[in-house]
């Protein structure tokens, strides 16, 4: 397989297993559905105690004003909290204890589901796929690195 076939296949594929995560994780829940941007600015928020809107923007490669709007869903959602800094004019962000214990229970059956299939794999599977994630670490790095120059 040519380098031109392995990345139309290997770009199919993981957007194929990522949309098929996020479909088995909302079918197994009570809970209303988070959009990915909304689970992106909360995970960002969680790894960033403390990060502003702007900041926020920049490291999610949104628009401010698009994040704004974010924030004011999971505001009013009670998944987000704004905590203005002493100047009075910066905001910052926190996750409520809500958004906390959803991204851990979020977290938790996304880890189950893919073990759970790891398991229905044969030993020469899981070890293939565990030999490529240093491989699939550098071409995330390379696609974070490309966004960066941009």
């Amino acid at each position: 397989m040519g380098t031109e076939d392995v990345g139309a296949t290997l770009s199919g594929l993981l957007a194929g297993i990522h949309r098929l995560l996020r479909r088995n994780l909302r079918s197994g829940t009570d809970q209303p559905y988070l959009r990915g941007a909304e689970v992106e600015l909360l995970r960002l928020v969680r790894a960033n105690p403390g990060i502003g809107v702007s900041a926020a923007a920049r490291e999610l490669h949104l628009a401010g004003n698009s994040v704004s709007t974010l924030v004011n869903q999971l505001t009013r959602r009670d998944l987000l909290r704004r905590e203005t800094g002493q100047d009075r004019r910066a905001v910052r962000l926190t996750l409520t204890e809500e958004a906390e214990a959803r991204l851990t229970r979020w977290q938790e059956r996304r880890i189950a589901l893919v073990h759970e299939q790891l398991a229905c794999l044969s030993e020469q599977d899981r070890a293939a796929l565990e030999a490529a994630i240093p491989a699939l670490r550098r071409l995330a790095d390379g696609l974070e690195a490309n966004l960066v120059e941009r």
